[in-house]
């Protein structure tokens, strides 16, 4: 049997549509949907899709990082808030276009945000699948996240601030506890979504900001 054209140790026993070779299964499981940017008709990618969604959902923060997360402030920060509107934006927008939307897509969302502001890598990709992310409500809050900045109230010469991937993070750690505290065991309701909307409907004047960008 060939060997992997990934790592070149083990057993290819896998074709990769994506790579258009054959690849073993450790890679496998490692690089789908990290690097490898694998296509809708991949049999591995069904069987694989329910489990990681569901270790995404039951992933707990440890209880030290828990308390870190839930007395980071930001709330109280201008230019942090700022990040955290840009976050829930186009959850918001997606949840009212969309009544079927659940708080179950919108942590898987914003987990897939995070991820990617995580890693910074580019995945590999078939011909033609480029414009066609895996997650779009994901995609957009990842968009709005990458797209924002922050224009201080008093004009200085420094201009509109960009976010450090710190900072990114954090807000998206952040909203993500708030999404699984708020949900609880009802991830098919809609509890945290309409939280988000309620308090959207309370917002006055948006507009004295930036556009917010998300995914058409």
């Amino acid at each position: 049997m060939a060997k992997c054209k990934k790592c070149g140790r083990r057993k290819a026993k896998r074709h990769c549509p994506a790579l258009g070779s054959d690849i073993c299964n450790l890679c496998c499981g490692i690089l789908r949907e990290k690097e490898i940017h694998c296509p809708p008709q991949c049999s591995y990618l069904a069987q694989h899709r329910p489990y990681q969604e569901k270790r995404i959902l039951e992933k707990k923060e440890t209880p030290r990082s828990r308390r870190e997360i839930a007395k980071d402030d930001i709330a109280s920060d201008d230019r942090m808030r700022w990040l955290l509107v840009n976050v829930e934006a186009p959850l918001k927008e997606f949840a009212e276009r969309n009544p079927a939307l659940t708080d179950r897509e919108a942590i898987l969302a914003l987990e897939y945000a995070k991820e990617k502001v995580e890693k910074g890598r580019s995945r590999l990709i078939l011909p033609g699948e480029d414009h066609k992310p895996k997650n779009r409500l994901g995609e957009a809050v990842y968009k709005s996240v990458d797209n924002c900045r922050y224009e201080r109230p008093i004009i200085l010469t420094s201009g509109l601030e960009i976010y450090k991937q710190d900072e990114k993070l954090r807000v998206l750690r952040r909203e993500i506890l708030t999404a699984k505290t708020v949900s609880e065991d009802n991830l098919e309701g809609r509890t945290y979504l309409q939280q988000i909307i309620d308090r959207f409907a309370k917002i006055k004047d948006l507009s004295q900001q930036q556009k917010i960008i998300t995914l058409e």
